[in-house]
């Protein structure tokens, strides 16, 4: 019976392993794109930006993007940008946690809205024990999953490290 409840929790282990992560790609002003007249932390403001996700900046031939610090966000200056794209479809992966900032560099569009502040958190993934206990449940069946990142609403798979079924499952 012992031996059942761990094949189950490995096997749930192994699949939850496999399945794909799930990053968003977020058309940055959705169907306006990234032009004038949008406003963009609106646009942001009810957004979840997690790491992995991806920008996509998609604009005319007038427009541009320019990743900039803080401070240039703030003056609308492009001149010590990060980096600039002018492609008019500019995908942008966020990589690690933290706040990125972009401009469009043509003259007059930042300091006519065209700026975006994107904070992005860490994927997070809790492995909290189903009793409360302190200890980390994923001892019993291995670290399968590792420090890799999560897929959102992701199956998450337990075992207590006890010898009946009772204690293995999915929260």
């Amino acid at each position: 019976m012992a031996g059942h409840g761990l094949l189950l929790a490995a096997a749930l282990v192994l699949l939850a392993a496999a399945s794909p992560a799930y990053a968003v790609d977020y058309t940055v002003g959705d169907s306006s794109g990234w032009t004038g007249g949008v406003d963009y932390s609106t646009w942001a403001s009810d957004k979840t930006f997690n790491v992995g996700d991806t920008l996509v900046f998609q604009y005319g031939a007038s427009h541009n993007v320019a990743e900039v610090g803080s401070a240039d966000y703030s003056a609308c200056s492009a001149t010590n940008s990060i980096q600039s794209y002018s492609d008019q479809d500019s995908k942008i992966k966020l990589t690690k946690p933290g706040t990125r900032y972009f401009i469009c560099a043509a003259a007059g569009h930042c300091a006519g809205g065209m700026k975006l502040a994107v904070t992005r958190r860490p994927r997070v993934h809790q492995h909290s024990h189903p009793d409360g206990a302190g200890s980390d449940p994923r001892r019993a069946v291995g670290d399968a999953l590792g420090d890799q990142p999560r897929p959102r609403d992701a199956l998450d798979v337990y075992y207590t490290g006890r010898d009946d079924d009772q204690h293995a499952g999915l929260r």
